[in-house]
């Protein structure tokens, strides 16, 4: 099976962390400013989950949270959404599930992230083995689930059940500092995770810190693309490169007035895949995937900004179309 036809089978395994995010209300007050905040579903991957399947799309979650109020207001909004939640292991001890405090404003844009003792990094082979993959067509993960033990080596476990199940394996590169030992660590495993997948999504800055440096990223989509994945290079208001059989696409964004930065790298991905699986174009799955990271960055909030697809389409069908 290619990688598109597994796209095209709608039925993701998604493979990260779940967070609680907390965001200041209303638009444009500072987080130190607030007296009131708004809670729901946070984390890469989870958020990636709730955009597939308000896409109509299916997903589910493989990853851990932690045995309290938290892990479970994050079980609760996953069910919520639609997401399957049978692979979401509750762990106790002193792991904790992760918080994240922003705010919606754009000018010195805060957003603070609690991942001490993440919950997340738990995940063990024993989790990985425990997934029935023949339930899914497809196999997606954000880098984040390689910057700790256990959680690094389990998610490479799972991308060798994934391999022998028939399942591509979609990589978003998805680069966060913070959470790494060192710069060094995070290069290798980045690009070992790189090498094993089919699919990979990133931005300029997460290639060119794959490759050594922010100029030389371009070259190593390219050159990951030479070795026959799929490779989209993001570029911020500049648009994006999808590489694919030795083609380039230069695709634009749909510019919008946004209220903050944060979620658009998953909105995208979830419109990106949800659209290749309803049958439209590369081209068009990107520019797409563009879109719901437009209707994200313009409204408060993560997971509950996703769209719909109905909620797509009409941004499609009132907007004066994309830049390029």
């Amino acid at each position: 099976m290619t990688l598109i036809d597994a796209i095209k089978g709608n039925r993701f395994a998604v493979f990260g962390r779940a967070g609680m995010d907390m965001f200041a209300d209303p638009i444009g007050v500072k987080s130190e400013d607030a007296t009131t905040f708004r809670a729901d579903l946070g984390g890469s991957s989870a958020n990636i989950c709730a955009g597939l399947v308000k896409l109509g799309s299916e997903a589910s979650l493989v990853t851990s949270v932690s045995d309290d109020a938290v892990g479970r207001f994050c079980i609760n909004r996953l069910q919520d959404y639609g997401v399957g939640t049978r692979y979401v292991r509750s762990v106790g001890g002193e792991a904790r599930t992760s918080l994240a405090v922003y705010e919606s404003c754009i000018e010195d844009f805060q957003n603070v992230i609690y991942r001490n003792g993440a919950a997340d990094f738990q995940v063990t082979d024993a989790d990985m083995d425990a997934v029935d993959y023949s339930a899914f067509t497809a196999l997606i993960t954000a880098g984040t689930v390689f910057a700790a033990e256990p959680s690094r080596s389990a998610t490479f476990r799972a991308f060798d059940n994934a391999k022998a199940a028939g399942l591509p394996v979609i990589f978003d590169i998805d680069y966060r500092p913070y959470s790494w030992p060192s710069a060094e660590v995070a290069a290798e495993v980045l690009s070992r995770a790189g090498d094993a997948s089919d699919l990979i999504v990133g931005n300029d800055e997460e290639f060119g810190f794959m490759a050594g440096g922010i100029e030389k990223g371009l070259d190593k989509a390219q050159e990951l693309a030479a070795s026959g994945k799929l490779v989209i290079y993001k570029m911020g208001h500049e648009g994006a490169i999808t590489l694919s059989a030795g083609e380039e696409i230069r695709t634009g964004i749909y510019p919008v007035t946004a209220v903050k930065p944060n979620g658009a790298g998953d909105s995208f991905m979830a419109g990106l895949l949800a659209s290749i699986a309803t049958g439209h174009s590369l081209r068009d799955a990107v520019l797409r995937g563009s879109a719901c990271a437009s209707i994200v960055v313009s409204q408060p909030g993560c997971a509950n900004a996703m769209p719909t697809t109905t909620e797509l389409e009409a941004f499609l069908s009132s907007h004066s179309g994309p830049t390029l």
